[in-house]
């Protein structure tokens, strides 16, 4: 089968992170051989990447096809000049802005595919897909499904899947006109697809509905991540708060900060910490110093520490550091990869009731539910964690560890896949 990801600059994103893990785990389970393929710029993750070593819809080219009319008809070897990987990747690391207009049509001539300005970079995602002659392709997400009208009329035997993660979020950040006929395009990408997957029945009908999709379409699977190193063992002193993830207004970080500002009142959490790792954007920055402008007037940044964005090491040591994870996500989040890794660690997670948060805490018993959005309701939450965490690190570790790993989720997935081939 061919897997078709979507690169995030030099972001540790978590599709990329699931999409690497899956395809790592399905070509170990013997019974699939996986090309991954990255689109818009290299995948990074904190373990071996097993994606090829080259870039479709090349994100340098994606944006000059889109300005500049010459660059749609460029030869070749030009082409591949522009899509080189280090090349994109030295690109990428530098701090770009696109404004919401140049946003919005970008997205909707990307999901016309070969009715849009990219429409020779589906071209040679075909040529390509020929001769690898998959039994299978599946999408990492619809927003980059532009291509599945050309993929059903050049290879109308081979099944089209479609992962659902997240497309929602990025169509929220579209201005209008552009989010109505953007949304309008993915519609009918969507009918067009031979089926669906989602990993929480809740985010299932948040685009079913968004979509207008059949609920026969849909297939449930098992999330799992790389737990390799997460071994419980705990190296903190039972009152540090954790956060990991991007940091910005869609992952609720002002609403972690407001919480612990509202725990350092209370004597009894007089030595609480807060440590915090994640990418920050640059469109972020301004976001970032506010809250650490509000932490420095507390008097509180001695009991804060901000990690970066470290690799799987980094991250790992992090993990043993904390007492009680949460993300207040304020979106519906589709995943919660770093929930299922801080249950790996042993830790207790914290969590908004919405999106993936209450099936995930539901079946683990790992953790406990806060209303979305209610500061008080959340530090309430997390006082009561820190003080009676119970059984809930042991519990979390003995459901991610048998049922929210790489294997489980290789075969939930492969199973969803066998009804196709």
């Amino acid at each position: 089968m061919v897997s078709i990801t979507a690169g995030a600059a030099g972001m540790y994103c978590g599709s990329c992170l699931r999409d690497n893990a899956l395809a790592t785990e399905l070509q170990a389970l013997g019974d699939w051989e996986v090309t991954l393929l990255p689109l818009y710029t290299p995948i990074r993750t904190d373990e071996p990447d097993v994606s090829v070593d080259q870039v479709f819809f090349g994100g340098i080219n994606v944006y000059l096809q889109q300005k500049v009319p010459l660059f749609r008809h460029l030869p070749r070897f030009l082409d591949r000049w522009l899509d080189n990987p280090r090349l994109i990747r030295r690109v990428a690391s530098r701090a770009m802005s696109v404004n919401a207009k140049d946003l919005g049509e970008m997205t909707l001539s990307m999901v016309r595919g070969e009715h849009g300005f990219q429409a020779k970079e589906v071209r040679r995602l075909i040529d390509f897909l020929r001769k690898q002659k998959p039994d299978l392709i599946c999408l990492t997400n619809l927003l980059v499904g532009g291509c599945i009208p050309a993929l059903k009329k050049e290879l109308p035997d081979v099944p089209v899947l479609v992962t659902l993660q997240g497309d929602d979020l990025f169509l929220d950040e579209l201005e209008e006109p552009w989010r109505s006929s953007v949304l309008e395009e993915m519609k009918n990408l969507a009918s067009a697809a031979d089926g669906f997957i989602t990993f929480s029945g809740f985010y299932r009908d948040v685009v079913a509905d968004l979509f207008e999709i059949p609920y026969e379409k849909f297939h449930l699977t098992a999330l799992g991540a790389d737990l390799e190193g997460f071994t419980g063992d705990r190296d903190s002193g039972g009152n540090t708060i954790g956060y990991f993830a991007r940091i910005c207004p869609e992952k609720g970080f002002d609403l972690l900060v407001s919480a612990f500002l509202e725990l350092a009142k209370r004597d009894e959490f007089a030595d609480t910490k807060l440590q915090f790792g994640g990418w920050l954007a640059e469109k972020n920055r301004e976001f970032f110093e506010n809250e650490m402008g509000r932490i420095e007037k507390a008097g509180l940044s001695d009991r804060v520490l901000h990690v970066g964005s470290p690799d799987r090491d980094g991250k790992l040591e992090f993990f043993r550091a904390t007492d009680v994870f949460c993300v207040p996500a304020r979106f519906v989040e589709p995943k919660g990869m770093y929930a299922i890794e801080a249950m790996a660690a042993g830790i207790p997670v914290v969590a908004p009731d919405h999106g993936a948060f209450p099936e995930m805490i539901a079946a683990s018993g790992g953790g406990c539910l806060f209303p979305a959005g209610d500061v008080e309701a959340l530090a309430g939450c997390l006082a009561e964690t820190l003080k009676n965490p119970g059984d809930l690190g042991r519990n979390g570790r003995a459901w991610a560890i048998s049922k929210a790993d790489r294997a489980t989720m290789a075969r939930s997935t492969a199973a969803v896949f066998e009804k196709f081939v």
